[in-house]
């Protein structure tokens, strides 16, 4: 007997893409939430400020290691 993957499986594609989309969401979230904890830290010491590209480089490295993570997990 052949092995199904979902895609294959009929009508598991619905399925499939919701578990993908929550593990994007997932990711998201997490990204935010360690980015505004890194702008606290790093703005508590010394009145520095924390830039927009400061913030949009700690978000995509933090979406780059979730996706990492996850690739690994579900590799």
């Amino acid at each position: 007997m052949k092995t199904l993957t979902f895609l294959e499986g009929g009508s598991l594609a619905g399925v499939f893409v919701m578990i993908v989309g929550m593990m994007v969401i997932g990711a998201l979230f997490f990204s935010i939430i360690v980015t505004f904890i890194t702008k606290l830290i790093y703005e508590s010491k010394d009145s520095r400020k924390f830039s927009r590209k400061q913030f949009i480089q700690t978000f995509v490295i933090c979406l780059l290691v979730c996706g990492l993570i996850s690739g690994y997990i579900c590799g």
